[in-house]
């Protein structure tokens, strides 16, 4: 049986929210891309030990901004749970996806503290940099998909099970943890080109095998190769999800999910062409959100309880007798 059906304002809400996230997380890229992540020193929540910045840098600006639009972000995600916990009843999906998309908030702003604390921005090299760019990925990935079954499950859309799916849970929990690591691998990959720019596609490929190579730009020629291998790993599966649960919203997600990473792939390589301008990165990371947003409302779909079935076990082979 369905859940209800969300008022027409927490809808609009739910998906303003995720929409302005989605904006927040670029613009935290565009921070990361410019080395602007010192702009405020290692002065957190205060900046330069001022609330309000006298005559900042450009730099200073850059970073300003994204505290505030965060700040912005984090009462939105805060309204969404507060309303979305006392408009729903129990055991509505819509509750649970609320509360997570507070707590990854909550979290995506710690994180973000720790990096400014920590200095683990601008011109910083070490691999504990990477460290913390991986859990910003995967947190900001955990956000972005909390915030879209919110707005999935606002629709009265049925909530989920990974209990007795067969051959679909294994699938898509593949592809789940699949995209998380191609998305770390790409958020390294983008703070390789960051911290080492190059002047050409050649000397970007003489840096990627040069024996002296920092470990971020060995662990950068991995993204492309992932990204192939993860695409067919989640193409195939999409594909079979919308045979194995053939409900109209699997095969559209289905549908969507392979044009997306199509186009992704070609983002990745015109980024790569491009030796990564800071536009593109951000076009690039965009699409990265959206392929993972129609793989987790594919997920939900082909996992909802009461999604049609196909019959998963092998055809018997014909009696001899």
């Amino acid at each position: 049986m369905s859940a209800s059906v969300s008022s027409r304002g927490f809808r609009v809400l739910s998906w303003s929210t995720l929409v302005y996230t989605l904006a927040v997380v670029l613009w935290g890229a565009f921070v990361r891309a410019t080395g602007s992540g010192a702009g405020c020193g290692d002065h957190w929540p205060v900046c330069n030990g001022e609330v309000v910045p006298r005559a900042p840098t450009l730099q200073t600006l850059i970073e300003y901004t994204h505290r505030l639009t965060s700040g912005l972000a984090m009462i939105l995600a805060v309204v969404l749970c507060v309303w979305g916990l006392r408009a729903h009843a129990k055991g509505h999906p819509v509750r649970k996806a609320a509360v997570f998309s507070l707590v990854f908030m909550l979290t995506e702003a710690a994180v973000g503290a720790g990096l400014v604390l920590f200095k683990m921005v601008a011109d910083n090299e070490s691999l504990a940099r990477g460290w913390w760019m991986a859990a910003h990925l995967i947190n900001t990935f955990l956000l972005v998909g909390a915030m879209a079954l919110t707005c999935w499950w606002a629709e009265g859309r049925e909530r989920l099970t990974w209990r007795q799916q067969g051959l679909t849970g294994w699938l898509l929990g593949g592809s789940l943890v699949g995209l998380l690591v191609l998305g770390v691998s790409g958020a390294i990959a983008a703070l390789g080109d960051t911290l080492f720019p190059a002047s050409s596609l050649a000397e970007g490929f003489r840096q990627d095998i040069s024996p002296t190579a920092h470990v971020l730009l060995r662990l950068r020629v991995l993204h492309p190769v992932l990204a192939v291998v993860m695409g067919a790993l989640v193409v195939f599966s999409a594909a079979t999800v919308a045979r194995l649960r053939p409900s109209p919203e699997t095969k559209r997600a289905a549908t969507q999910l392979g044009v997306l990473y199509a186009l992704q792939l070609v983002a990745g390589m015109v980024n790569l062409l491009l030796l990564a301008p800071v536009w593109m990165q951000l076009v690039h990371l965009l699409m990265a959100d959206m392929v993972w947003i129609v793989l987790v409302r594919l997920s939900a779909a082909g996992l909802a309880v009461g999604a049609p079935r196909v019959d998963e076990s092998p055809t018997p082979a014909p009696s001899l007798s």
